[in-house]
């Protein structure tokens, strides 16, 4: 799918493997990277991003917060806080974790971006309807941004039933 002059593609693999310029982690507002992909990206990215996260954090639900990427490919993680240390989220969490995230992305000028389904792992959201939202929001951030740094937004799914429940909702 193409917005503007940004292209949007549906991939299932492992967002700690993208070579896009940031990553978004599904992180809660303490920036404590514990389980699911924030575990997966401080395993593989290195301790260093958790002690950038122990200084930025706590933020407010709904917002986000960047650190560098250590030792994974990207440059930047994106911290989207979609939830509290309650584990609990809503469509409203989501919208929001998304919406910063972008902001976050075009203060950085950066060019290529990969999102995981937030909400979807410990907060229980389902997939499908994360998706629209997610969608959502980056077609109203296009069309706010028209000269957007971002060219392309990925979203990165783990498994064969969030990937399928994604590109359902966008493709």
């Amino acid at each position: 799918m193409r917005i503007g002059k940004t292209e949007i593609e549906v991939l299932q693999g492992d967002i700690t493997e993208q070579e896009t310029e940031a990553i978004v982690n599904a992180a809660n507002n303490r920036l404590i990277m514990g389980g699911g992909v924030a575990g997966a990206i401080r395993r593989k990215g290195g301790q260093e991003i958790q002690e950038e996260c122990s200084k930025a954090g706590p933020i407010p639900i709904g917002e986000a917060a960047v650190t560098g990427a250590g030792k994974l490919k990207a440059k930047y993680v994106i911290h989207a806080a979609t939830m509290g240390m309650d584990f609990d989220t809503d469509e409203e969490k989501i919208r929001s974790s998304v919406r910063n995230s972008l902001k976050r992305a075009e203060e950085k000028k950066i060019g290529s971006i990969a999102f995981p389904a937030l909400g979807c792992g410990v907060g229980g959201f389902p997939e499908r309807r994360a998706a629209e939202i997610m969608l959502e929001e980056i077609k109203a951030h296009l069309k706010e941004f028209a000269d957007s740094s971002l060219k392309e937004i990925v979203f990165v799914l783990y498994d064969k039933a969030s990937y399928d429940a994604f590109r359902e909702a966008i493709l």
